[in-house]
């Protein structure tokens, strides 16, 4: 019965040099030859979770990526997406005003594009890593053809003022969305059907893998929903505080360490 290991990855499977050290590529490759599934299961959108795929070289049979914390996941052998979902347009421009009231960036995306009213200090933050190209518009919908995958608000120096926005904006959209940070900085706005967690359970129904053969590893707030899911959680060392309380175990080193090197290999066995 083969097996699915699902990988947050600043934190977690990359260094702080953004790589994958030799340690952990060969307890992957080792892992997946044994005819084991790999999963990349981010926050970031498919496109760019496909570029660091493709960047670091990566080339596993069996291999998925879920993007948007959860809203998409996309097959890479079969070069297709198996799932999407996203933030209902209508309340797109609705959010984007409420983040303008409260002062805050809030950006968006559509299938190849960040689309945003506003470039500035945020954008430029936020692209330091995503490299996907930027659409400034006052008319985001126009940019966009189908509900986007997410929405991410960003605020670098005040988080009381990112809190009062979320709870705003929690007010306003009610259950249908949820609001999570990813890092202190980043907010993610995503549809509540979705999330890390969901992606885990629906993506091993879809190649019918029972849940006891599941991984995941995270660090962050929007990986515990996966760390819960999954039939084995594992906090990465340098998880936050809270990510470790529900992980099923905690790595002995961080991921600057090959932390999670030795779970890869056990689970190959």
């Amino acid at each position: 019965m083969s097996k699915i290991f699902f990988f947050d990855l600043d934190g977690t499977l990359l260094n702080s040099e953004k790589r994958i050290t030799e340690k952990t590529m060969e307890a992957l490759k080792t892992f997946t030859d044994a005819g084991n599934h790999f999963c990349i299961n981010t926050g970031r959108a498919i496109d760019s979770a496909k570029a660091v795929y493709d960047g670091l070289g990566l080339d596993f049979k069996g291999s998925f990526l879920c993007g948007s914390n959860g809203t998409e996941i996309y097959s890479v052998d079969d070069g297709k997406y198996v799932y999407r979902t996203g933030v209902e347009l209508e309340l797109v421009p609705k959010i984007l005003d409420l983040a303008e009231e409260y002062g805050i960036h809030c950006h968006t995306y559509n299938d190849d594009h960040i689309v945003s009213r506003h470039d500035g200090e945020c954008m430029n933050y936020y692209r330091r890593v995503i490299k996907t190209p930027l659409i400034v518009t006052d008319d985001v919908l126009k940019e966009i053809h189908r509900p986007p995958s997410k929405m991410i608000a960003i605020e670098l120096h005040d988080h009381d003022k990112q809190e009062r926005f979320r709870e705003a904006l929690q007010k306003m959209v009610g259950d249908k969305l949820t609001l999570l940070y990813s890092n202190p900085y980043y907010m993610e706005i995503f549809p509540s059907e979705a999330g890390k967690g969901s992606a885990v359970t629906r993506l091993a129904k879809i190649l019918g893998i029972p849940v006891e053969n599941t991984y995941a590893a995270g660090d962050e707030q929007n990986d515990i929903s996966m760390i819960e899911a999954a039939g084995c959680g594992i906090a990465m060392a340098n998880a936050t505080d809270m990510v470790k309380q529900i992980a099923d175990v905690v790595t002995t080193y961080d991921n600057n360490h090959d932390g999670l090197a030795e779970f890869i290999l056990e689970a190959a066995k």
